[in-house]
């Protein structure tokens, strides 16, 4: 097994996760790559895990805290860590240690260039990035928000330990019309596809339908709302993960627009 950084050849690969073969991976649009784009010259890092054959099987992207959706000071936040685990397209890379050299590849690296610890968010339930895992890395659990965990891994005594960016406002809904307010960062493909499927699904209501996209990569964006990634129809937050379908984020509108008094 090798770890290597992020080159050209393997970009195209990364904006889709490792899930080139997924025509759903396909649906989340460009966003990725004009986030990249738009980042990498800020500290963005990106390692990706080959196996004995060369083939990519894993990945771990990571950048600067003040570019990160965490308030925090002199350290670096892991945005994911992913090993391919499906049988289609590339296969199972799982139970190879690829997550584990990639973690501590990054720690390496994130104290080669000076930072005073590591952050990661994890999840509070058995599913992806668990925050159970990390735990096992010393990482230790420093915010809660709902499910979400933030945690970290101090390499300096003076380190700050670092906390949630909380929510400051909610979408209102428009009186006379369904709102569907989308609110999309880029980052994560996966919560690019329920955007594209939100803008989509929004045009079989025409005027009935009010749709207010938010791009979050913009900073003033962001630290307006402190959301991050996010659907809301009519103030009310639609669950993201994993990205609901297009038939079912359409149905919930559709329900909206019959209690619409026309």
């Amino acid at each position: 097994m090798q770890i290597i950084d992020l080159t050209e050849e393997h970009e195209a690969l990364y904006f889709l996760c490792l899930e080139d073969w997924s025509d759903e991976m396909k649906e989340s649009g460009n966003r990725k790559e004009a986030w990249y784009n738009q980042i990498k010259d800020k500290g963005l890092r990106v390692k990706l895990a080959l196996d004995d054959k060369g083939e990519v099987g894993g990945m771990i992207q990571y950048l600067p805290i003040e570019y990160s959706f965490v308030h925090g000071q002199d350290l670096y936040v892991i945005l994911c860590v992913w090993v391919h685990g499906y049988k289609q397209g590339r296969g199972d890379f799982r139970r190879q240690g690829m997550g584990k050299a990639l973690i501590q590849a990054a720690e390496q690296d994130a104290r080669d260039l000076g930072a005073k610890g590591i952050a990661a968010w994890g999840l509070g339930i058995p599913v992806w990035m668990k925050a159970s895992w990390f735990k096992k890395f010393g990482f230790k659990k420093i915010d809660k928000m709902g499910v979400q965990v933030l945690l970290w891994k101090p390499f300096d005594a003076n380190a700050v330990p670092p906390k949630w960016i909380k929510q400051e406002k909610k979408p209102v809904s428009n009186p006379g019309k369904v709102t569907v307010t989308s609110f999309c960062h880029g980052w994560c493909p996966a919560q690019n596809i329920t955007h594209e499927r939100a803008k989509r699904a929004v045009e079989c209501f025409g005027e009935k339908v009010d749709f207010q996209d938010f791009d979050t990569s913009e900073e003033t964006v962001f630290e307006e709302w402190g959301i991050v990634d996010g659907l809301f129809i009519n103030s009310k937050s639609v669950r993201t993960g994993p990205p609901p379908s297009y038939e079912k984020i359409k149905k919930k509108i559709k329900r909206r627009v019959k209690k619409l008094k026309l």
